[in-house]
């Protein structure tokens, strides 16, 4: 028995190492093709990237990136945490909150302090927690301070009470639901229903110019990619094998001695800023920050998308999420009126027929490649 655990582990080690291969390939090419296509190309040309589909696979990359967010914590360490969207709302509305008082005189109002929406709603001071956010490095600094201090406290409340199971998913679901009640609030100060909008530039760049489009584009790839390498070296350090031993068995993990609730509330930070991330350089691609991102369907749907790519790979994660959201995107303009069904079919098709996600199926087609030559040798 022991004999065939080298060749087990090999094996997956050889379908890991091929997904991430493929996935930092593809980033880096993205990175290159899609600015060449977009300035270089011209607009008259088949090849030609528009700004809307730059903007558009910008906004996929934000996806993948709040996807792996949630792998990190449900697929190493075994949390399903229905409440992911949130971090990725407030990171938004930090990035959003900046936006907006770049605006100044530019606005509809023109009050050089106030945003619009504040004026139309007659209040006569900014409040206390917009103080500051005129300052770039300020506002990324809140953008991760506060998703990760929700998620410490959050995380040190609950994991000390050792709530587990669906018990966990559905406090974390009220929490994205209770956030979602007060951000609709005129009173909280976040433009209510209509969010925050109307973005002029950022630190001194158009946001509607092509080339700020492009760059943007790229920085959101490359932070993808350092926040995949750095997941990666994570879970395959020691921290990540001791995350792996109490997510397999966490009674096991704490009689050897080992603090896991230390551990479980360091990773839940850890994959809250990375939401708190995606949610930052979501607000400028896409244009507008505004309630609707705390919905808790929204965190369901990124859980569907770790477990159609493959959660406990990290490159599953982001392959899902542009997988299902580039068929969002095709079903909604082909079948407007049956795009849910064809995207809940996709989900039970993979449910049942690929348990494992696309990433177990590379994973057993790479044991299968592996396993042939020794089966010949053999005979």
């Amino acid at each position: 028995m022991s004999s065939m655990t080298p060749p087990t582990l090999m094996n997956a080690l050889r379908g890991n190492s091929a997904g991430s291969a493929g996935l930092i390939v593809t980033l880096l090419l993205l990175c290159l093709l899609v600015p060449l296509l977009n300035l270089a190309v011209p607009e008259g040309s088949a090849l030609h990237a528009s700004t809307y589909t730059v903007t558009l696979l910008g906004k996929y990359l934000c996806y993948a990136l709040l996807a792996l967010s949630v792998d990190v914590i449900w697929g190493y360490c075994g949390i399903l945490s229905l409440g992911h969207g949130a971090f990725f709302a407030i990171g938004g509305y930090a990035m959003g909150m900046y936006l907006m008082r770049q605006i100044g005189t530019r606005g509809v109002y023109a009050n050089p302090l106030l945003p619009d929406f504040m004026v139309f709603l007659n209040w006569d001071h900014l409040p206390w927690y917009w103080h500051g956010m005129n300052h770039f490095w300020f506002a990324m600094l809140m953008a991760l301070l506060v998703p990760g201090l929700l998620a410490f406290v959050f995380g040190w409340l609950a994991f000390r009470s050792r709530v587990t199971g669906v018990y966990l998913s559905i406090i974390t679901q009220a929490l994205t639901y209770a956030l979602m009640l007060a951000f609709f609030r005129n009173e909280m100060g976040f433009g209510g229903n209509n969010g925050l909008t109307d973005y002029k530039d950022l630190l001194g760049f158009d946001l509607h110019h092509d080339a700020t489009r492009v760059v943007l584009f790229i920085l959101t790839a490359l932070l993808l990619l350092a926040a995949y390498l750095a997941s990666q070296f994570i879970m395959r350090s020691r921290m990540g094998r001791v995350i792996l031993a109490i997510r397999d068995g966490e009674a096991r993990a704490r009689f050897l001695g080992y603090r896991t609730f230390d551990y479980k509330v360091w990773l839940f930070v850890y994959s809250a800023v990375l939401a708190a991330l995606a949610g930052i350089m979501y607000v400028p691609q896409v244009g507008i920050i505004n309630p609707g991102e705390f919905a808790p369907i929204n965190s369901i749907e990124v859980v569907v998308w770790v477990a159609v790519g493959g959660r406990n790979t990290l490159y599953g994660a982001v392959a899902g999420a542009l997988l299902v959201n580039y068929a969002k995107t095709r079903f909604t303009a082909l079948l407007p009126d049956s795009w849910l069904y064809l995207l809940g079919a996709l989900f039970v098709v993979v449910t049942l027929f690929l348990p494992k996600g696309l990433a177990g199926l590379l994973q057993r087609k790479a044991a299968a490649a592996a396993s042939t030559p020794a089966t010949g040798g053999t005979a």
